[in-house]
């Protein structure tokens, strides 16, 4: 495991009161390390038009969570595995199957969730303990946690130096991307592999309920600000890492006291509200 005190001594300089507390630190990390990962995979899940694959993902994490609590596994374990199982295996039937890709997601999200209830009914105990998902609390993450959120991050970046621009073609052309011998099925697999645990991760910061946003809205307010797919990619960036750090930051004054997850959400959706006023009307003249 890392050695992350050099950090959080440097952390503990910004003239912030909420920073000068550990948890708040290791949140703070956490936020850095996440939010640039949801924002530039919300660019691909919008030009892949997979926004619901991510919800149903999302949603998995009740089934994830149940499990492990009735298996006596660590839900912080249990949930992201089953979340990446999920996310396979709707990669997997879409694959050998003639139904259309929602129909397919929208099978596995009633399964996964229905699946989740009853075995959350079964064990009436487990109920309490799902609320933090639900809602999200990125405040209790640890340090073993962080350090997986680090491998994960440098694995996004090596994934998209070298991917991004045959995950796009194979989104705009399968059949073109099979003819200059791009191996499609390992591109999707890997895709959304990540994408998976990218999701069950940002379910910790924000819950089930706000999963989806918080790759969407900072992808959706850089499609109104950018002029080309690198400018999106780059305005993703910002929009997600600016509304992160501010939404943890405001929650913890004591003048809001609000749902860290909710206040990130509200601060991204601020940024897309001022985009969509400042271009909106003129897209919508020409």
């Amino acid at each position: 495991m890392p050695d992350l005190s050099c950090v959080y001594e440097l952390l503990s300089f910004i003239p912030l009161d909420c920073l000068q507390w550990r948890f708040m630190q290791q949140a703070f990390l956490a936020v850095l390390l996440l939010a640039p990962m949801a924002s530039v995979l919300g660019v691909e899940v919008i030009n892949f038009r997979m926004a619901f694959f991510s919800d149903a993902i999302g949603h998995s994490a009740f089934t994830g969570v149940a499990l492990g609590l009735l298996l006596a596994v660590p839900p912080r374990l249990s949930m992201p595995l089953f979340g990446l199982l999920v996310g396979l295996g709707i990669v997997a039937v879409r694959r050998r199957s003639a139904l259309s890709s929602d129909t397919v997601i929208g099978i596995a999200f009633s399964a996964v969730v229905a699946f989740g209830l009853a075995v959350i009914s079964r064990a009436g105990g487990t109920a309490r303990d799902m609320q933090r998902f639900l809602y999200g609390d990125i405040l209790t993450i640890t340090e073993g946690e962080l350090a997986f959120l680090l491998i994960l991050f440098v694995v996004l970046v090596v994934f998209q130096i070298f991917g991004y621009n045959k995950l796009l073609l194979v989104a705009l052309n399968p059949v073109m991307a099979r003819a200059l011998n791009v191996c499609v099925p390992l591109w999707q697999y890997m895709f959304a592999g990540l994408l998976a645990l990218v999701v069950m991760f940002s379910v910790w910061a924000v819950g089930v309920l706000l999963v989806t946003a918080l790759l969407i809205v900072p992808a959706a307010t850089a499609r109104n600000v950018a002029s080309s797919a690198g400018g999106m990619f780059w305005w993703a960036l910002l929009v997600g890492t600016s509304s992160a750090i501010a939404g943890l930051i405001l929650s913890a004054q004591e003048w809001m006291n609000t749902s860290s997850g909710a206040t990130i959400i509200l601060v991204a959706c601020g940024w897309f509200a001022i985009s969509f006023l400042l271009t909106g009307k003129h897209r919508r003249c020409i």
